[in-house]
């Protein structure tokens, strides 16, 4: 088996994995998004592939009778990307593409800042879009939205649950509305 071709400039860090003692191989990440198993040393390392959820890629591993799920980006931000508050507890592909694990396309944030990097993702501006675009099969329309909102703005209002049922929506869609990740082009003036 051929040793695992370094990239350039690309550095390796050992996973630090809970009960890895118990594990038969080692288990390490590069800076340029690339996981290897070995058994001795890196130079005997095989790279993997792991799997894909949701778009990232996962390690699965089983040490001590336990299954771990590892998220390739975690591991390089942990083992290659500063933290500047312990409220970053997030890690955030720059570009949007989430598999691109390079550390330079890492950055740990916040729980507000990865809401609102994942606002100006592509993806979700194009689905915004779309969205505006679609009218037939919709419960709600522009005038009943309106009202939602000027129901939300009243003081004393109803509850979420009575104005989302008397709109037949759910109240999760409800707070979509209200802070604006849904419908938010329309306005109340």
């Amino acid at each position: 088996m051929a040793a695992v071709k370094n990239l350039r400039n690309e550095a390796w860090k050992d996973l630090l994995i809970k009960h890895r003692s118990t594990l038969r191989k080692k288990y390490a990440v590069s800076n340029m998004g690339r996981v290897m198993s070995y058994l001795v040393s890196m130079e005997d390392g095989k790279l993997l592939k792991g799997s894909t959820v949701e778009g990232y890629t996962v390690l699965n591993i089983k040490p001590a009778d336990t299954y771990q799920s590892l998220y390739l980006h975690r591991e390089v931000a942990k083992a290659f990307c500063e933290k500047s508050s312990r409220a970053q507890k997030y890690v955030i592909h720059l570009d949007h593409n989430k598999k691109n694990n390079k550390a330079t396309n890492l950055r740990w944030a916040t729980k507000a800042e990865m809401e609102q990097h994942q606002q100006n993702s592509p993806a979700k501006i194009a689905y915004k879009e779309q969205q505006k675009q679609k009218v037939k099969g919709l419960k709600l329309n522009v005038a009943k939205v309106k009202s939602i909102k000027k129901l939300l703005a009243r003081p004393g209002r109803k509850t979420m649950k009575q104005i989302a049922a008397q709109f037949d929506i759910s109240e999760m869609q409800l707070y979509r509305i209200k802070n604006g990740e849904n419908w938010g082009h329309v306005t109340v003036h």
